[in-house]
């Protein structure tokens, strides 16, 4: 039980990774801080199910090794990212095709191999290569188009992979499957490979977000190579829990209401503070923050089933680039990281986005039979997760740099505030932390702040 009159220089409204990390860096700059959440443990929506030896994220969304954020942020040094194998498999038309960039290719040499037909040799030192089945063959070509297409992607995808950030966010805006349009790929290039690779990192079937935030999600994954935590999604917000002060974080408490000074909580009554950052996910912010804009949503259903026979795609985050079923990407995820399934079992985890349909396990099991090419008539469900207020939809004009500061006191940081991702949740709680040491005058330097609001018309704007 907590003391009402309990005081710390920050109390962070919510356990998720942006209010642990940003508590990382107030600890680290000398400010004292609890943490509280209301639900009875740690994660948000970053929370994995154990059933019967496996783990099953909720949402399972796609890490990038190129994430800046993973590396920056205080706690996450024991974090190990098992990524999947390099780009990503396509299926289209009855087979399989490899399709991704080289990490770091920043020769011309490079760019003209940064896609490959799976059937081509490996280079030295390359990982191995994933087995497919017979029964779905993998061709080179198609639905990449020819050579030539081939090889004006893979020199697009390594232009943008060395592009700094801050100049794709420069960019002119528009709805992500416009500005694809307009970027002088073949057609095919873009139905078949671009559009569900799309899909797939930013959760959104229709690409209605900005093609900057676009941009930046084909930048990360042409930079790095996708991944998933070791462990399960939870590990992420765990181990910054677990590497912060004992008694930082306390679980089981709602807070009721918020202002510049206090905390009050529906069980252990009011927190005295100097600041209040509020780390929710968007709706509940807005209930504690009156005015803060609530985004729309993207949904996201995901089914996990297992068997003893896996498909042969090995290590490989496969999409379905004809668009032929509810399903938009799937992984054998217990090759990608064993830890997520007893032994001599396997873990298939397959993502819908949008608005499931009916029978969504039947649909999904029909569909999964076609992409792996294989029955799956003696596959056991595991669970099935939908969870509609999944991700922040990320529709043009996205402000990625939403003001943390709403007045000096009084802070906010999320997916919300930035981009829809791990790396954006991160990010914000970064320009956060370092906001609030600012004005508090803490000593150190953790990130540029943003500007304090002036006016009425700028503290609008959050």
């Amino acid at each position: 039980m907590l003391e009402p009159a309990y005081q710390a220089d920050v109390v962070v409204v919510g356990a998720g990774v942006a209010g642990l990390s940003a508590a990382h860096r107030l600890t680290s700059a000398g400010v004292t801080t609890a943490v509280l959440e209301s639900a009875p443990w740690v994660g948000g929506r970053m929370s994995t199910e154990k059933v019967d030896g496996f783990r099953l994220d909720r949402i399972g969304q796609l890490l990038s090794t190129a994430y800046p954020e993973l590396a920056l942020t205080p706690g996450l040094d024991a974090l190990v990212l098992r990524p999947f194998a390099p780009g990503v498999l396509l299926h289209s038309d009855g087979r399989h095709h490899r399709a991704g960039a080289q990490a770091g290719a920043g020769s011309a040499r490079g760019a003209l191999h940064a896609v490959r037909a799976l059937a081509s040799a490996p280079r030295p030192g390359a990982l191995p290569r994933p087995r497919v089945g017979a029964s779905v063959p993998v061709r080179a070509g198609a639905p990449l188009g020819s050579a030539v297409d081939q090889a004006r992607l893979g020199a697009a995808l390594t232009r943008i992979a060395a592009t700094p950030a801050e100049r794709l966010l420069r960019r002119p805006e528009l709805p992500a499957a416009r500005a694809l349009a307009a970027r002088g790929l073949p057609a095919r290039t873009i139905d078949g490979f671009l559009r569900p690779l799309l899909a797939a990192l930013l959760c959104d079937p229709d690409l209605t977000t900005s093609s900057r935030c676009a941009d930046l999600a084909l930048r990360a994954f042409a930079a790095g190579r996708l991944s998933l935590p070791e462990g399960g999604a939870e590990v992420l917000p765990e181990l910054l829990a677990r590497t912060l002060p004992p008694g930082t974080v306390h679980t089981g408490v709602r807070v009721t209401s918020v202002s510049t000074t206090s905390v009050t909580t529906a069980e252990h009554g009011e927190f005295r503070c100097r600041a209040v950052l509020v780390a929710t996910d968007a709706r509940t912010a807005a209930e504690l923050l009156p005015g803060l804009r609530v985004p729309d949503f993207h949904p996201v259903t995901v089914v996990h089933h297992t068997t003893d026979e896996p498909p042969r795609t090995g290590a490989s985050l496969l999409l379905d680039a004809d668009r032929g079923g509810p399903v938009a990407h799937t992984a054998v995820v217990s090759r990608v990281d064993p830890s997520r399934a007893p032994g001599g079992r396997a873990l298939i985890s397959s993502t819908v986005l949008g608005t499931p349909p009916p029978g969504v396990d039947t649909a999904v099991r029909m569909h999964l039979s076609r992409l792996y090419g294989t029955s799956t008539a003696r596959w056991e469900t595991l669970a099935v997760h939908h969870t509609a207020e999944a991700v922040p939809a990320m529709r043009a004009p996205h402000d990625l740099r939403r003001p943390v500061r709403l007045l000096a006191g009084l802070y906010v940081c999320g997916d919300h505030r930035d981009t829809s991702t791990v790396q954006g949740a991160l990010h914000s709680a970064h320009r956060a932390a370092a906001a609030i040491v600012s004005d508090l005058g803490a000593a150190g330097s953790l990130h540029t702040a943003d500007p304090v609001p002036t006016s009425r018309q700028e503290q609008a704007a959050a």
